[in-house]
């Protein structure tokens, strides 16, 4: 079994940048494999995929050899071991609140007598190697999502859980949870309180010897909290590129027809101008 290239990024003492998929289509997630990122996450929390959908992404996304994260439902066991099962490098779990969440979402992720993981490992075997079983629990990895005020105030607790790899910061439910609706919902943090927030997380993470991961709405934002010595930052995702990048090709488009219809009006302003001179 290969290690996992998240891990191996690590122990070179380099933060990895993840990718996201919300649209369940094996084709975007080809491409945004074939982009450049160490790792891409297929979300099955909010997005718009299904099991099935899950499994030829994660399908397609092994061409270009970069490491497949599946964000779950819930903190539930059938589902986190069946992406476990189809050739997930790791879970991202929403909503741990407690070290007893901790300890579950670890039980669903570990294999005897680390946990309760059913085995049948049915693609992973193919997927990631035919010694799969006998590694696993060293090599996938486990990130428990802090999003909700209850988390924070268990964060110690959370972090301390054996077998957790890390946490996984929502910056938007986590200032919903933390500030209601004080403040616009969404990513890239500016407020003073949360930025505090997200450092402190990321403070008792290191302390406990676990990794920290950050979701951003921007390359901006994402290159700022690599400095801040997060681990793993998600860079945007495909519905957000996607919108972005349609949104902008139609504005240059109107905005380039504005400018030469403009050209030609003046043109012919001009010439109407000098015709009438004569």
């Amino acid at each position: 079994m290969p290690k996992n290239p998240i891990r191996k990024i690590w122990s070179e003492g380099a933060g990895v940048i993840n990718g996201w998929l919300s649209i369940g289509n094996p084709f975007s997630a080809e491409i945004m494999a074939s982009c450049g990122y160490d790792s891409i996450t297929v979300d099955m929390q909010h997005g718009a995929i299904g099991y099935e959908s899950m499994l030829v992404m994660l399908q397609a996304i092994r061409a270009s050899g970069v490491a497949p994260m599946v964000r779950v439902p819930w903190l539930e066991p059938g589902a986190i071991m069946k992406v476990l099962d189809g050739g997930a490098w790791g879970v991202i779990c929403p909503m741990v609140n407690s070290r007893a969440d901790a300890e579950r979402l670890v039980s669903y992720v570990r294999y005897p007598p680390h946990g309760n993981r059913s085995f049948g490992p049915t693609r992973a075997n193919f997927a990631i190697g035919a010694d799969y079983a006998t590694v696993a629990d060293d090599e996938v990895l486990c990130f428990a999502m802090i999003e909700t005020a209850q988390a924070m105030s268990n964060l110690e607790e959370i972090v301390r859980t054996p077998g957790l790899d890390g946490v996984y910061v929502g910056p938007a439910d986590l200032t919903l949870g933390l500030t209601g609706r004080r403040y616009r919902t969404g990513f890239d943090r500016e407020e003073p309180e949360m930025l505090h927030a997200i450092q402190h997380i990321k403070t008792v993470a290191h302390a406990a010897g676990i990794r920290m991961g950050l979701h951003n709405g921007s390359a901006d934002y994402a290159a700022k909290a690599l400095t801040w010595g997060c681990d793993l930052v998600t860079v945007s995702n495909d519905v957000r590129l996607l919108t972005q990048a349609a949104q902008q090709s139609v504005a240059d488009v109107r905005r380039l027809i504005s400018s030469d219809l403009s050209f030609v009006e003046e043109e012919l302003s001009g010439g109407c101008k000098s015709r009438a001179s004569y």
